[in-house]
């Protein structure tokens, strides 16, 4: 569980006699906070036994008292009911322990609002729950989007052709699934280029401000090691012209060397040599 980049925390914010709420009422806020206390309280687990290590040689090392202080005022600060992520003034050391201990409130936050199949049309936006969620995650910079589970445990049987029809009848233009994707995508600054050939077409996840070189460093470390350059077209040329070679004709098909910063949706040919 401490693996990860980012918390998906799916907040409830529909009535229904037929679904007890643990709590007996539905309050998102109120779960929202039950789920930041549980994350400190693994949190201080963690910090507990790096204190431990830590207090070994604190005493000796002056690197390791260093850690120390900031062990304990970081101890502090969660156990105050404040999450990892809203501790400031951190120096570049300070930012560098904040990493290796890979705290869960360290990590952003992505809210999905649960919601009834009525609510899901309009983006729950006659939902009072998720205003509040919104509002909530405005204040801490975190992503929200809308889902209603037991639409998404139904689709979840259809093929892809029904699985649109489906959405189509309710209004909605994406699957939580999606959304989700692309609320991760935000978070974590990461964003597509794809490669396309005869055989496959593939998209690769990168960060956001990724160089060319990088870029293909992604599909093979050769083709980062030996890149001269790359031929680049947007996805949606692509599709209207249905080649690379017509998009070439066209003058559509940029040139770029060693610092083109790749762009969401680039189709791109590398050329390299080893």
């Amino acid at each position: 569980i401490r693996e990860v980049d980012a918390i998906v925390h799916v907040v409830r914010c529909f009535d229904d006699d037929n679904v007890i709420h643990v709590d007996g009422s539905v309050d998102p806020l109120r779960d929202i906070e039950t789920i930041n206390l549980e994350l400190i309280f693994a949190d201080l687990e963690v910090l507990e036994r790096r204190i431990s290590k830590v207090a070994r040689t604190a005493k000796m090392d002056k690197e390791a008292g260093k850690e120390m202080v900031f062990l304990k005022r970081l101890k502090e600060h969660l156990e105050s009911g404040k999450p990892a992520s809203l501790l400031e003034d951190l120096t570049e050391d300070k930012e560098k322990w904040m990493q290796t201990y890979n705290l869960l409130t360290d990590k952003p936050v992505i809210y999905a609002a649960n919601v009834s199949e009525d609510d899901l049309a309009d983006d729950g936006a006659s939902n009072a729950g998720v205003q509040k969620v919104r509002e909530y995650a405005a204040q801490t910079g975190s992503e929200v989007f809308v889902i209603c589970a037991s639409i998404e445990a139904e689709i979840a049987e259809l093929d892809d052709d029904e699985r649109a029809m489906f959405l189509e009848d309710l209004g909605v233009t994406e699957a939580g699934l999606d959304k989700l994707i692309s609320a991760s995508y935000r978070t974590l600054g990461l964003m597509s280029f794809l490669t396309a050939g005869e055989d496959e077409t593939r998209a690769w996840t990168i960060k956001i401000g990724t160089k060319a070189p990088q870029a293909a460093g992604k599909i093979h470390s050769d083709f980062e090691r030996g890149f001269i350059k790359a031929e680049v077209v947007n996805y949606k040329v692509l599709l209207e012209l249905g080649s690379l070679s017509a998009a070439r004709e066209k003058g559509l098909v940029g040139i770029e060397g060693k610092d083109y910063v790749v762009k969401d949706g680039d189709v791109i040919l590398f050329r390299f040599n080893v």
